[in-house]
């Protein structure tokens, strides 16, 4: 089965006055049952929310959800009493379980922007949860999630991996995921040369068994997430 590409221009795209949000699966309005998703992996939304706007109180249920912040500010607040601000470099996962409610407001005076992620939980009925932590990223493959929990990573309801690299042109970045697992490749700001040209905004899902590919940083270097699907 050859990759499947998902080119940012061909998203999902949603425009508000406060809020520019791309979809790289269906979402909301957004149908399109060839794009529901690539296995558990449910929703990437790549959000810019304006200065002092954001969601309000909306709820949750039987989903694994994990925020990627990538610049200014957002203030999250819940029905499990966590009231937090997640700032550029940190990530928030939270396990909506049998039932959250929560919003997301940019408190800070830019816009603010983020990766949505909605990954399927391995079981339903389980208890809500929250964590959040920083991340620094140095040049290779930092991990944000591990079933396992290895070293600083956080572990949801799902044997997931994901690792986010940000590297400089040229680098040449390692395939650290299991062959015999599906992936998807999701590129944040800049782009890689190898596998393919792949530029902001773009994903790539790769099916299990597949040999692992070459990664390479384009020209203007890359800021990627990489996920193990099982």
């Amino acid at each position: 089965m050859p990759p499947l590409l998902r080119p940012a221009a061909e998203r999902f795209h949603s425009q508000l006055d406060w809020l520019d949000s791309w979809h790289s699966f269906s979402f909301s309005s957004h149908y399109d049952p060839a794009w529901m998703g690539f296995g558990p992996l449910r929703v990437i939304n790549d959000d810019v929310i304006a200065a002092g706007q954001g969601f309000g109180m909306h709820p949750h249920r039987d989903m694994e959800i994990i925020t990627v912040m990538v610049e200014g500010e957002l203030h999250h607040r819940d029905s499990m009493g966590h009231a937090e601000v997640l700032r550029a470099g940190e990530v928030q996962r939270m396990s909506a379980g049998t039932g959250v409610v929560h919003s997301e407001v940019n408190g800070g005076e830019a816009p603010c922007r983020l990766l949505q992620i909605w990954i399927e939980p391995a079981s339903a009925g389980i208890a809500p949860a929250y964590e959040q932590k920083p991340f620094l990223l140095q040049q290779g493959w930092t991990p944000l999630i591990d079933p396992e929990a290895a070293g600083e990573a956080m572990a949801i309801h799902r044997s997931v991996r994901l690792w986010r690299a940000q590297v400089d042109a040229g680098t040449q970045l390692p395939w650290p995921a299991s062959s015999s697992c599906a992936s998807w490749i999701q590129i944040i700001n800049g782009g890689l040369a190898a596998p393919q040209p792949l530029s902001r905004g773009d994903g790539l899902g790769l099916p299990a068994g597949e040999a692992p590919p070459s990664l390479e940083a384009g020209a203007e270097g890359v800021d990627l997430l990489l996920f193990e699907l099982s």
